[in-house]
């Protein structure tokens, strides 16, 4: 919903896959190549004062007098830059005292080319480039646009590491403009702009990779035109039309081939002027879940180079009257409150569930001082504002996209001097209520009788929408993904209504806890209390990251905020669990509670009372079985999401980052008992075929193989149990702990399972056998050496971990041979031909691996 520009926050936001079809992330996430770094902003005096640029090329003949180059029969424009219109001519007018500042340079797609989206990329409203440019004077009459990058800064202009970071970060020239004459008061230049806007450049248009994404060409000039360039106080709006050439080939997996040709887009460019003092930036902290950008600073390490890392906030700022009220603890409004507009294109009878989405934040910064701090309202009409538009920089909103990709993303674009979020365009794909049926039927529907059908009221989709709203707005907001909120909460509490009701279901809004699937039919627990809430994180989160503390700069603030978040994470509710942690258990997506192996418990018995009921409350009259088949797949996807979360526990790490004065480690094993324990969980429930999720009356009516469906979770399974990962992780508990789970003791206990029939001598089924032979290949690919693809860079080696190198390889032999044995002398006394053909072939396989030729 997303995790999640400089593309990186845009990206970060579509992190959030509502952000989650699959668990693949954030998804979707492109970043910007940083150009050369660059110390702070630097004001316009200060840029003036370098002594004059020197290049190439011989003096040209001087500027005109602005009457000769500005007629009459120009339109013009005022604003951030004066803009002047002649014949088919756009002529922009820099002052003097912007030169060298920072301008935040954001494009979009206004109208996207048909059949050119990719997944999705492509849609009207999304972002497609972003920069920062500064225009500076340079020789002959000319004035240079800068492409800036902030990845290295030294602050302090009187110190010698100043000339030394400049000296070795210059920035790159990406245009020359001649000045065609000076302002009449001859304190500002005139550019001819027409050429660099009708060109095809990435400081305008699209992103290098996202237009190689699109399959977009080169440029056809004569089927591009400017369409209009409009100036207002704080930025600049270019739009044009462009078409590019177009290559055919595959647009995405299971998606039809691109055809060849031409694409026409409507693209936007704003150019946004950046404050002239940044924001204060308040730095990261791992403990509270915020987006960051970064910047390395030779200037904060005296004996070193530091990397500082600062969070994405709004600039929420006390009226300078009402300081003195906020000191003393009372609700103020802000200088500028966030505003999202709802794009006009939203259907409206989901309007008002979006804005209360958005509202909904309000009770969370009265926690940080504001009132009144955050709001949703409808985008004006022309009517009452001619001059708006929803693809102006300066405006936040809610994208309505009529695609098919069942999602949303809360992407912000945000100031990289400061981390300053600036604005943000919500991505509202038309067919998330898709996805919001599908979570909410196969999670709820044994609690909520309105969840027992296809087509939801619209009361109750409403509903669901605030929440996705809610969720993608804190996005917006900087907060990050907290997976680990589910995990302060006991499993069996969440069947308490009465406590439900007053705590939720989870303490984080952010995480991926969708609906409360532990609770049992005659627990009582329905309607709100099986939903999302913006809850006790949440607002903690936000009372971090923009509760002011005056009297204090970036750094002498991080003493309080440190001892701030240590008193708040003695209690378990405001801890953040990252959703990046491949290792920790309680950081999960889709997950409840405190136990894994309790909570999945809980959720295969609410699945066990819809599997039965599915072909009657998926029945639609005059349709065939696509709904039966859609909603068949979801249980099985939900069923194991569950077996995932179990096994996340073997082989577990907890991480929980922790400043020098909090007691008590960072990183520890998960205990022996529970890894048993999941153990013990995974062969009951699905190493033991899970029957239940065999019905032929479904199976005899949608094209699916019950045998192959449970075959490719199992193999799935045992890829993670039996991983190189996983393995090592075990070895390594073992040096350093002394009651943990040893590799032999866990290989025994999951070969027993597994092979259970061996020691019985009973007949071995279909399903069983595919297990055994998915365990073998598994075992076996162990002795040796992972086959990396050719080309892969050194830093995703450790992708490939090789086994043969490790104690790995020992305790997989080792495990093979005596296993070869048990399962020869079983054959000998098999119950049947299969099961006596399948061990021989199991022998067969063993001695191949163990001894290849």
């Amino acid at each position: 919903m997303h995790l999640q520009p400089r593309m990186t926050a845009v990206l970060a936001g579509m992190m959030c896959a509502t952000c989650l079809l699959t668990t693949a992330p954030a998804e979707a996430q492109r970043k910007k190549k940083e150009s050369t770094p660059v110390p702070a902003a630097t004001p316009a005096k200060d840029t003036t004062a370098r002594p004059p640029m020197m290049g190439p090329g011989a003096p040209k003949p001087g500027p005109k007098k602005f009457s000769e180059v500005i007629t009459p029969k120009a339109k013009a424009d005022s604003g951030m830059f004066n803009v002047y219109k002649l014949d088919d001519k756009f002529f922009v007018e820099i002052p003097d005292r912007l030169l060298g500042r920072d301008i935040l340079v954001v494009n979009r797609i206004s109208k996207s080319a048909a059949d050119t989206r990719v997944g999705m990329m492509g849609f009207g409203g999304d972002q497609i480039n972003e920069n920062v440019i500064r225009f500076e004077k340079g020789p002959n009459n000319r004035i240079f646009l800068k492409n800036i990058s902030f990845s290295e800064r030294s602050k302090d202009s009187t110190q010698p590491m100043f000339n030394s970071v400049m000296n070795s970060n210059i920035q790159p020239i990406a245009a020359s403009f001649d000045i065609k004459a000076f302002s009449k008061d001859n304190n500002g230049s005139v550019l001819d702009f027409t050429d660099y806007i009708n060109s095809d450049n990435d400081i305008l248009y699209f992103d290098g990779g996202l237009k190689s994404a699109l399959k977009l060409g080169m440029p056809q000039s004569d089927k591009s035109y400017i369409q209009d360039v409009r100036s207002y106080p704080e930025n600049l709006e270019i739009k044009t039309v462009k078409t590019y050439t177009k290559s055919g080939g595959p647009s995405g997996p299971g998606m039809p081939p691109a055809p060849g040709g031409n694409a026409t887009l409507e693209l936007n460019s704003s150019l946004v002027m950046l404050p002239a003092v940044p924001m204060q930036p308040r730095y990261f902290d791992p403990r509270v879940g915020y987006f960051a950008t970064s910047v390395t600073d030779f200037d904060a390490d005296p004996q070193g180079v530091k990397r500082l890392s600062m969070i994405t906030r709004w600039r929420l700022e006390p009226k300078e009257e009402d300081m003195e009220k906020f000191r003393k603890g009372e609700l103020v409004e802000p200088k500028k409150q966030i505003v999202f507009y709802i794009d006009p294109a939203t259907p409206a009878k989901w309007r008002k569930y979006l804005i209360q989405g958005v509202n909904d934040w309000q009770g969370a910064f009265e926690q940080a001082g504001f009132k009144n701090a955050i709001v949703a309202k409808m985008a004006p009409t022309p009517q009452e504002d001619s001059t708006w538009s929803l693809e102006d920089a300066r405006y936040s909103a809610i994208v309505y996209k009529p695609s098919e990709v069942p999602n949303a993303s809360g992407p912000h674009v945000h100031d990289p001097r400061s981390g300053e979020i600036l604005e943000s365009h919500i991505n509202w794909y038309h067919n998330v209520m898709r996805l919001l049926r599908n979570w909410y039927f196969i999670q709820a529907a044994p609690n909520d009788d309105r969840a027992r059908k296809m087509q939801f009221d619209d009361e109750l989709m409403g509903e669901l929408i605030r929440f996705v709203s809610s969720h993608e707005v804190g996005h917006t907001l900087g907060l990050r993904h907290n997976f680990g909120s589910s995990s302060a909460y006991p499993v069996e509490k969440l069947r308490d209504k009465e406590w439900v009701k007053k705590n939720g279901h989870a303490a984080s809004i952010m995480d991926y806890a969708r609906f409360n699937y532990i609770a049992q039919p005659g627990d009582g627990i329905t309607g709100a209390d099986l939903y999302p809430r913006i809850n006790f994180y949440d607002k903690w989160a936000i009372e971090w990251g923009y509760k002011l503390i005056p009297g204090t700069d970036a750094d002498s603030e991080k003493k309080t905020l440190n001892q701030w978040t240590i008193n708040r994470l003695q209690d378990k509710k405001f801890w953040f669990g990252t959703e990046s942690n491949p290792d920790d258990p309680r950081s999960q997506n889709e997950d409840l509670g405190d136990d894994a192996m309790k909570a999945s418990a809980y959720g295969i018995k609410n699945l066990q009372r819809i599997v039965p009921n599915l072909m009657a409350w998926t029945r639609q009259e005059g349709e065939g079985y696509s709904n039966l088949d859609e909603l068949y797949k979801e249980v099985y996807g939900q069923y194991f999401r569950y077996m995932g979360h179990v096994a996340k526990n073997i082989g577990g790490i907890y991480e929980t980052p922790k400043t020098v004065e909090q007691s008590g480690a960072i990183y520890e094993f998960v205990p022996k008992a529970k890894q048993k324990e999941a153990v013990q969980f995974l062969q009951a429930n699905l190493f033991t075929t899970p029957t239940w999720l065999v019905n032929k009356d479904i199976y005899s009516r949608i094209k699916a193989s019950p045998v192959t469906t449970i075959q490719s979770m199992q193999e799935s399974a045992l890829s993670r149990l039996l991983s190189t990962n996983t393995l090592l992780k075990m070895l390594n508990a073992e040096a350093v702990e002394n009651n943990t789970y040893t590799v032999t003791e866990y290989m025994n206990d999951l070969k027993k399972g597994i092979f259970s029939e061996i020691y019985t001598r009973k007949p071995i089924d279909i399903y069983r056998r595919n297990l055994q032979k998915a365990y073998i290949t598994s075992l076996t690919n162990l002795l040796k050496a992972p086959e990396v693809p050719a080309g892969l860079p050194a830093a995703f080696a450790s992708m490939f971990p090789n086994p043969t190198k490790t104690d790995v390889t020992s305790v997989a032999r080792a495990t093979l041979v005596p296993l070869r044995t048990e399962i020869r002398n079983a054959a000998a006394g098999a119950a049947d031909n299969l099961s006596r053909y399948h061990l021989q072939d199991l022998a067969e396989r063993i001695s191949v691996a163990l001894d290849p030729k």
